[in-house]
Formats: C-alpha cells, sequence, structure tokens
C-alpha cells in the first residue's frame, strides 16, 4: 500500500509523495524518537541528515594519503610575506 503525504518545509514547498508501507512505517519511527510533530519534518529530517553524506562524502583513502604527503613535503614555493607573494603572482 502506498501513502501520500504533503510535505511543508520552512520555505513552505508542497510536495506530494507516495511512499511504500516500509518507508511510512520508518517516518513513524523517526516522527516518535525526535519527538516531531508531522511526517513532513521526519521528512525533512532525514533528507537533511541523508544529504550532509552525499554534499559532503568521505574524502577517499588514496586522496588523504596524497594531502598527508604535500603537507608533509610542502608544496610549491613558500612566502614569508604577503608582500613577496604578491610580487611572485604579478610576475606569472
Amino acid at each position: 500500500m502506498l501513502y501520500r503525504y504533503h510535505i511543508y518545509i520552512k520555505k513552505m514547498i508542497q510536495a506530494m509523495i507516495e511512499i511504500p508501507e516500509e518507508a511510512n512505517h520508518i517516518l513513524n519511527i523517526v516522527k516518535a524518537r525526535y519527538n516531531l510533530k508531522t511526517k513532513s519534518e521526519a521528512i525533512a529530517k532525514i533528507v537533511i541528515e541523508c544529504g550532509a553524506n552525499i554534499i559532503e562524502p568521505e574524502l577517499r583513502p588514496e586522496y588523504i594519503e596524497k594531502l598527508k604527503r604535500i603537507e608533509k613535503e610542502g608544496y610549491g614555493e613558500k612566502c614569508s610575506s604577503i608582500e613577496q607573494l604578491k610580487k611572485k603572482i604579478e610576475k606569472e
């Protein structure tokens, strides 16, 4: 069985969605666990929490290693002052 809900978010954006019974059950649990008033608030909470993982995913281990290597070995030339940096930039 599918359930239909109207969702209200801070800017009052409305959406009609159809979800399976299992998703509805999960919404009820989230609503109760976080003491939320509506299922719309539960949907918003789930989307925001999951969205953070999508928008800011964890760095791949090989990229972290590369960053550590760059930090250890240094990267490019070092400048002792802003003026020195400006001079180098203007030369290029």
